[in-house]
């Protein structure tokens, strides 16, 4: 095309090839492409699948012994035990009838926190021996099935809730 050259109207260039799905030719004859973008999540240390199977594990341990049982997944700071602690009172009102799993993979930690109420039924030993199956599971790289594993030992020791 030279300098001053008139380009209204002329042909669109021709694409010398079949267009693939999402892609056009403008009227300028530009190559068009849409492309689909999946929204990059960090992912997260559990499949949809393990979630719920974790969901159904803390409803069911919660139900069977009428004890509040709660996961905390995360860095604990330098202190792990204050701040396994501080998470615990952080449930409020039923903290005295709570446990807490508190999980630190990164400092290979485990935190179990009782309740006032909660340590009468669920005594160190058997907290003890459900953090002992965890960390094995864990070892193995099954974050989801150790923690199940640990719930169902803690409300085991538990046992079922007291009637009134």
């Amino acid at each position: 095309m030279a300098a001053g050259e008139d380009t209204h109207g002329a042909a669109p260039a021709v694409v010398d090839r079949e267009l693939q799905p999402g892609e056009a030719v403008s009227a300028s004859g530009r190559l068009s492409v849409a492309r689909r973008v999946e929204p990059t999540l960090p992912p997260g240390p559990f499949t949809p699948v393990q979630l719920a199977q974790i969901d159904e594990a803390l409803t069911l341990s919660s139900r069977t012994t009428g004890l509040d049982f709660s996961v905390y997944l995360g860095d604990l700071g330098e202190d792990t035990r204050a701040s396994a602690e501080q998470l615990h009172a952080s449930i409020g009102p039923h903290a005295a009838s709570a446990v807490l799993i508190a999980v630190s993979p990164g400092q290979r930690v485990v935190e179990v926190v009782t309740g006032a109420d909660a340590h009468r039924r669920v005594p160190d030993r058997g907290c003890k021996l459900a953090v002992m199956s965890m960390v094995a599971s864990f070892k193995e790289g099954d974050l989801s099935g150790g923690l199940i594993s640990g719930l169902r030992m803690l409300t085991d020791a538990a046992g079922a809730a007291p009637r009134d």
